[in-house]
């Protein structure tokens, strides 16, 4: 049977699906804040946990309190004074992911889970009051990769979290960094709340400082295999895609990056003939979204033609989107190192 590839799928989904699937990610199923390790020489990282843990506990303790969400809608007082938000501050690596995903499941339900980018899909396929409508619905709302790069998106999500937490809807979140910023190890906290403007004094800040736990004492990025290793891989792993750079690339281009996880369902390996450097920004930033994909599914990668670490020119990785760029081969990186262990 010939190889399946990625570019043979176009996923649609519809707005019922759109929300069944907030939630966590597959590598994010089974983490809990026990299973958080933190560094021993980051104090930050053990306080984060702490801190993230109560705020989990202040919505079970709200929930069992069943505030009439009718009078939150209408101006009524709730009796929970404390922050409405709480955004996890830090650079890659340092567990955000997942101690957003531990707080989402110590709170009770209901409660939804995605990214900044399947939110803002969510808005567009139900209108903004059938979002606000159906998000109101839910105890917490779980935020990753909150992009403060994309000003109308910004504002559009502001404006739905200014009416989910007046409805008493608790929200957390981490993010990216503004577009012209470009320390990789600077933190987002103040572009943050500033992005969010009226909504600031609603969230409480937790940092989460340290380096990148992915690659703490171990080696670089494997390097790219031949053409023949390649189909070999392919041919061993049940469930593996094999792709042409190039055409996955336009590929991505033709979806909504919402829909890159629903591409990724069922795939247990991707591999990638001919790997280059991005083209250009547009092509870059489409192919670390569909890195956070990846790296959400666990799902190891192959790549034959150019190291992972060339994916993006040193001219991006010097630019506006160096910590996503980054991330994105941190992520990679460590999903290539997958590849290599035995298959069970």
């Amino acid at each position: 049977m010939p190889p399946a590839h990625l570019t043979d799928r176009r996923p649609e989904l519809g707005a019922d699906e759109l929300i069944s699937a907030l939630v966590p990610p597959p590598r994010f199923d089974t983490v809990r804040f026990s299973t958080y390790v933190p560094n021993p020489d980051e104090p930050s990282q053990a306080e984060a946990v702490v801190r993230c843990s109560a705020f989990a506990d202040r919505i079970t303790a709200a929930a069992a309190k069943k505030p009439s969400r009718f009078r939150a809608l209408f101006g009524g007082e709730r009796q929970d004074t404390g922050p409405m938000g709480m955004y996890l501050d830090g650079g890659f690596g340092v567990g955000k992911t997942h101690l957003l995903a531990s707080t989402w499941h110590q709170a009770p339900g209901p409660k939804a889970y995605g990214t900044f980018v399947e939110l803002t899909h969510l808005v567009g396929a139900l209108g903004f009051p059938e979002a606000v409508r159906r998000l109101s619905e839910h105890r917490v709302l779980a935020i990753d990769e909150f992009e403060l790069d994309d000003p109308g998106d910004t504002m559009l999500v502001t404006r739905l979290l200014r009416e989910l937490t007046s409805a008493g809807v608790f929200v957390a979140a981490t993010s990216n960094t503004l577009p012209d910023k470009l320390g990789e190890g600077r933190f987002a906290a103040e572009d943050f709340l500033r992005e969010i403007q009226s909504l600031a004094q609603r969230f409480a800040v937790v940092r989460v400082d340290g380096p990148d736990y992915r690659h703490r004492g171990l080696p670089d990025a494997p390097p790219p295999v031949t053409e023949d290793e390649l189909a070999a891989s392919a041919a061993t792993v049940e469930g593996s895609t094999v792709d042409d750079f190039d055409a996955l690339c336009a590929h991505l281009a033709e979806l909504h990056p919402s829909r890159y996880g629903r591409m990724l369902d069922g795939v247990t390996r991707v591999h990638l003939r001919g790997l280059h450097p991005a083209p250009d920004q547009s092509v870059a930033l489409r192919l670390v979204a569909f890195a956070d994909r990846l790296y959400d599914r666990a799902i190891p990668v192959v790549v034959s033609g150019r190291p992972l670490p060339d994916l993006f020119t040193d001219e991006m990785v010097n630019g506006g989107y160096r910590k996503k760029y980054l991330r994105a081969v941190s992520r990679l990186t460590a999903l290539a190192r997958d590849a290599g262990k035995p298959v069970r």
